[in-house]
């Protein structure tokens, strides 16, 4: 597989991974495109289950580098919801997004990633296990957890 091909086969899983763990377009952007630099100049060969989840485990270690390099954390961008929103973007529906968005940064950072591995990357729980160093058990503990406290607040506004 040549770069172009790697770079075309999962270039929008990592970068929508990347957005979600960084709430900040910019920072997915660059966080992508490092990733595929990194992976390409690799010398060692992939440690991980499969070659997504190499590519998020460097997309996750490049974010945690830049949180860890950061003195404060960044609050949610407020037009993260629709980078182009088109006319049929109800307001009621923006600020839900949103305020998933918001639920979701205040995960711990292993929570958090784990269930995007699981939910958009569509990751087994042994590969979420592999890349995040943890158990299969804890693996699965942790999407079940980040995925109650999520939902735990839109269920509480629907009753």
């Amino acid at each position: 597989m040549n770069f172009e091909q790697l770079y075309r086969a999962h270039h929008a899983e990592v970068r929508r991974f990347a957005l979600y763990l960084a709430g900040d377009y910019a920072e997915a952007e660059d966080i992508t495109s490092e990733t595929f630099i990194r992976a390409w100049a690799a010398d060692a060969p992939m440690r991980a289950v499969s070659l997504k989840a190499y590519l998020m485990a460097i997309a996750r270690n490049l974010h945690r580098q830049k949180q860890r390099s950061r003195k404060w954390h960044d609050a949610l961008d407020e037009g993260l919801a629709s980078e182009h929103p088109g006319p049929e973007a109800a307001l009621a529906t923006k600020r839900e997004l949103q305020a998933v968005y918001a639920r979701l940064q205040r995960l711990a950072e292993i929570d958090r990633a784990a269930l995007l591995m699981r939910a958009f990357g569509n990751l087994s729980y042994h590969e979420i296990a592999t890349v995040l160093g943890i158990s299969e058990a804890s693996a699965r503990v942790k999407v079940h957890r980040a995925r109650n406290a999520i939902t735990a607040h839109t269920d509480e506004r629907t009753t």
